[in-house]
Parts: structure tokens; sequence; C-alpha cells
């Protein structure tokens, strides 16, 4: 089966704005012929100049020329005009609904896809890549009409005067027409895929590489620090040095050809004018060197077009990328938890690439109300554990029950209400306070809000903030502190009132002030909930129900605190590590 164009793909992204578009196209190659007809009336001028030479008085239709020429030259304005406020309003209506598609899918995909494939990548791919399509539709396209249509009708006049000197301009136009198409083929193709991924990777590296700038300043580290950030540079820059180089070449004899026209038809009149010279073919001569350099422009815009639809498939095939990937199936018969207790029940998860299993076998079951710890090595589970429960992603096998109901079960809507998160690096949109909360229940009033912030500690944060509750975060230099902006997500999460929390190092960032309020914000919000929580700093965990201690994807130990801590195994001397650090000081000397 013929695969579908990426031009027709995209015209069904405009709807009905697609006639626009034909429209744009049509009108562009008209004004293009249109922009011809000045150069008829130059050729009346010169051709009437030459004749009553050296008598200039005797010109009689000079003015009516000029005046044609004008009216011609504006009329091709306007009608290009009017082709791209055509093109214009058909490719914004794409490139909405491209983006609009594309996130309406986001939505739909496993909620840990961004972390597998990258915030900055995503953004790149959405946005981005539907700009490419904006510029193609609403510039490129038009200017690809016009360039086919100038050749024709320049063809036609260049052999009506003097078909001669007309095939000799279009000697070194064919041979630049053939490089171009060498360097516009199935290879180019291939270099712009590499080109975008390249760039794709270097600003999915850089995003990261900003957000961990802080660390990498108060260490006095360098880029060095930050190793793949530096080989996506390294390779961005071997990437175009090596294509620079590789299209010197080519390029150097295209751009010699299209603007050596003039040049072939100089030579060619000192060869054809060796026997005499004559009004006429002066006169077509002028006219040629005159309008030559149109081929010039037309080539260049042609090749640029080409160019320009590579990159129009390669941001196709990136947004299909996306489109592609499969969303989380919903079920026929949902169904609704009886409670909220967790079950797992011989769970294993591999992330996608990776060579070993995150989790390994994990059964496990938590009691409605049951405040559950995770705890173990960095990289050992604990966040995918948690993840898996909410269905970031899918498990491999086994199963994971909430109110004795497997997750794949229950609505996405309904898992939703049922689970609710507050992790380490909460972020705040750039709106009002009011309604960053807001968000966790759209139809909740003024004073359920207000109260929710005052259960989340919050008093105090609004007290300080210029218009209080409908303060714009980031907006005129109101920003908030890393334990404010847990405080605000604490206040959502108590508005949402879901029966599960799920807290991921939630009191990582915050100070000793803010942690306070945080713990007492947390006591108030535990009220009847069943908490998984995960942690490093032990202390947090002291007076859970249960601790279950994990490593390298499977569980090591369960129990509480106090049965833990005295017992031989990873827990103590865990514990006793983190007592040894609490106690260190930095010695002060007194020489």
């Amino acid at each position: 089966m013929k695969k579908e164009s990426n031009l027709k793909r995209l015209l069904r992204y405009a709807g009905g704005y697609k006639y626009l578009t034909v429209a744009s196209w049509i009108l562009s190659a008209l004004s293009a012929l249109v922009a011809l007809l000045p150069f008829v009336y130059i050729w009346k001028v010169i051709n009437e100049v030459l004749d009553v030479a050296p008598n200039y008085g005797d010109v009689q239709a000079l003015s009516h020329n000029g005046w044609m020429a004008v009216v011609f030259a504006v009329a091709a304005i306007l009608i290009y005009i009017a082709a791209l406020i055509c093109s214009h309003l058909a490719a914004f209506r794409v490139q909405a609904n491209m983006r609009a598609k594309a996130m309406h899918h986001i939505v739909t995909l496993p909620m840990g896809f961004m972390d597998g494939i990258g915030s900055g990548k995503v953004r790149k791919i959405v946005y981005e890549s539907s700009a490419a399509t904006e510029t193609y539709l609403a510039h490129q396209l038009p200017d690809k009409a016009n360039a086919l249509a100038t050749p024709v009708g320049l063809i036609v006049l260049l052999l009506v005067f003097d078909w001669r000197l007309g095939l000799l301009s279009l000697l070194p136009v064919a041979a630049a027409f053939a490089i171009m198409s060498v360097m516009t083929g199935k290879r180019m193709a291939e270099k712009m895929e590499e080109y975008n991924n390249a760039l794709g990777q270097m600003s999915n590296e850089a995003m990261e590489y900003v957000r961990g700038i802080s660390v990498v300043k108060t260490f006095g580290q360098s880029v060095f620090s930050f190793r793949r950030f530096k080989e996506a540079i390294d390779n961005y820059e071997k990437w175009v040095i090596a294509y620079t180089k590789d299209l010197r070449f080519p390029m150097m004899c295209y751009t010699t050809l299209v603007n050596g026209i003039f040049a072939v038809l100089v030579v060619a009149a000192l060869v054809m004018a060796s026997g005499g010279v004559t009004n006429g073919f002066l006169l077509n001569l002028m006219y040629y060197i005159i309008i030559t350099p149109i081929l010039t422009l037309t080539l260049t815009k042609i090749m640029y077009a080409s160019e320009n639809k590579l990159i129009v498939a390669d941001a196709m095939s990136r947004i299909d990328s996306i489109l592609e990937m499969e969303p989380l199936p919903e079920t026929n018969h949902p169904k609704h938890p009886k409670d909220n207790s967790v079950e797992l029940s011989g769970v294993s998860f591999r992330y996608k690439g990776a060579k070993r299993n995150a989790l390994e076998n994990i059964s496990l079951t938590i009691r409605p109300g049951e405040h559950v710890a995770f705890v173990g090595p960095s990289g050992g589970g604990k966040t995918t554990l948690a993840s898996i429960v909410a269905r970031f992603w899918d498990v491999e096998s086994g199963s994971v029950k909430i109110g004795g109901v497997n997750v794949k079960d229950i609505p996405k809507e309904k898992l939703m209400d049922t689970v609710s998160f507050v992790f380490q690096d909460s972020k705040l949109l750039k709106t009002s306070i009011l309604e960053n909360v807001q968000m966790a229940k759209p139809d909740a009033s003024r004073e359920e809000i207000l109260k929710a912030l005052h259960d989340a500690q919050c008093d105090d944060i609004l007290e300080k903030l210029p218009k209080g509750v409908d303060t714009v975060v980031g907006a005129k230099g109101v920003y908030l502190s890393g334990g404010e902006q847990q405080r605000i997500s604490i206040a959502r999460v108590m508005l949402k009132n879901a029966p599960i929390l799920i807290l991921d190092e939630a009191t990582a960032f915050a100070d000793p002030d803010n942690e306070a309020k945080v713990q007492a914000a947390f006591s108030v919000l535990a009220k009847g909930k069943t908490i998984l929580m995960i942690a490093h700093r032990l202390s947090t965990v002291t007076g859970a129900d249960r601790i279950v201690v994990i490593k390298e994807g499977k569980i090591e130990d369960t129990g509480t605190h106090d049965q833990l801590k005295d017992k031989d195994g990873l827990y103590a001397e865990m514990w006793r590590q983190y007592n040894k650090a609490a106690k260190w000081k930095v010695g002060v000397s007194n020489a």
C-alpha cells in the first residue's frame, strides 16, 4: 500500500482550511506570471529608446509602457499578499491542530512517559516540529508554486525574443539544478534526520544541565561534570563541521553557476557579434542580462523549498514517534475499589532498554489506612514501586490491586481520584495560587481552597504576598522557595482528598522551618489515608506503621522501626550510618 504523502497528512490537519492552502498556491503562481509582465514593458521601453536614438525627444509610448510596468508590478505584489494571507490562515490551523492532537495523545500515555523520553525532547517535538510545518505551509509551499510558475513564463520570454540567447542562459541553470538535486536528495534526508537527532539530544541534555546548575556552581565544577551534556555538544559540533565540509564543493559550484548566467551571455554575445551588432541583438542581450537574475532567485527558492520539505518530513516522523506510542489500555469492564488497600502480587517490571528488572517478583499487601515507608539504597526500586501503584507504568508480570481491583480495570479518572502524589520537586504553574490549588478540584469553592491552604500551613505565605491567594506565581518577581512550593502542593493534595497518598522524598529540599510546617501539614493530610512514603532521611520514617526495605528491585525486609533497627540487616546498617552522619560536625581549628 502506497504511503500517504506528508503534504496530504498536513492538509488533513487543516480541515476546511485546506482549500485556503490550494488557493494560496494558485494565487502565488498567478503572482509569478504577473510579475513577469513588467519585463515585457521594460523591453518595449528599451526598444523604443534604441529606435529613436539619438533623437530621444521623439519617444511616444515611454510613459505608458513605464506606468504599465508599475501597474503589473503592484498587482503581482497584491496577489502574492493575498496568497500569503490564505497560506498563513491554513498553516496556523494546521499547527494548532497538530499540537492539540499531540498533547491529547500525550495525556493518554503512561504517566512515566515523560521521565523516559525527557521533557526537553518532548517540548522540541511538539512545539518546534509543528512550527516547522507552519513555515513550510505558510511560506515555502506558496514560494515553491511561485518558483515553479516563474520558469514556465521565463522560458517563454527567453525563447520569444532570441531563442539562441535563451537556450544559452538556460545551460548554467540546468547544471545548477542537477547539483541542487544531488544536494537535496535521499542523502540529504538522512543528514537532516541526523541533524535533528543531534539537536534534540543537545536540547534535552541542556535542560537537565540547567536544572542541576545549582549543584555545579555550589561545588565549583565545570560543564565536564555533566558528561552527557558535553558529549551532546561535541557530537553536534562534529556533525556540523563534517556536514559543512561535505557540502562545501557542490554548494560552491551551485552558487557559481546560478550567479554566472550573465557571464555566459556576455561570452556568447562576443562570439555572436563578431560580424557586427544590430539594435535588435543589443536590445535582446540587454534584456536577457536584466531578466536572467530572476532564474537565480527562482532556483534558490526551489532549493530552500526542497530543504524545508525534508525538515517537514523529519518533523512529521518525530510527531509520529509520539502519536504511535501505545496509550495505557482502558478496560471495557470498569470496576471501582472497595477500599484504600494496596496489594502487589508477583510484580516484575523493567524499563525500556534496561538490562535488568527494576522490580523483581514483589509481593506486598498494604492495609487500608496503613502508613508504609519504602527505604533502601538509591536506584533500588523505591520510586518505581510507588509509581506502578499509580499506574505510571503497567507491570510486565504479576498484578497491582487497589481496593481488591486490578489497577488496569479501574477507569483512569477514578484512579487519579484515588491516588495523590507529593514529589520532592513539586512544580507550580505560572498562574495564581488559588488556581494552582484549584487544579485538584475544578469545582471547589474559594472557601474550600482557603481551608486547604490553611491546613497545609500556608497562612504565612499568603500574608506576605501582594494579592494573597490571588497572587500569580512567577510574575513581577513573585517567587516561592522550594519548601513554600511544597506546602502549596500539599494544599492541592488536601483539596483533592484522595484516600491513597504517595510521598516521594517530600521534604528533601525543605529548610528546617519549612520542614516543620510540611510535617505538620502531613499530620493533618494523613488522617484516615493509606500512605506510601519514599525516604532517604530515616528520621522521617520512624513513626511509620511498617517499613519496607528494598534493594536491587527486591524486598529485603519488612517491619517497624524498632524491629528492624535491632535486627542484623540492611536497615540496621543504614540506621547506624544515618545516626553517625547526623552527629558529625565540622571541626573548627583554633590555630
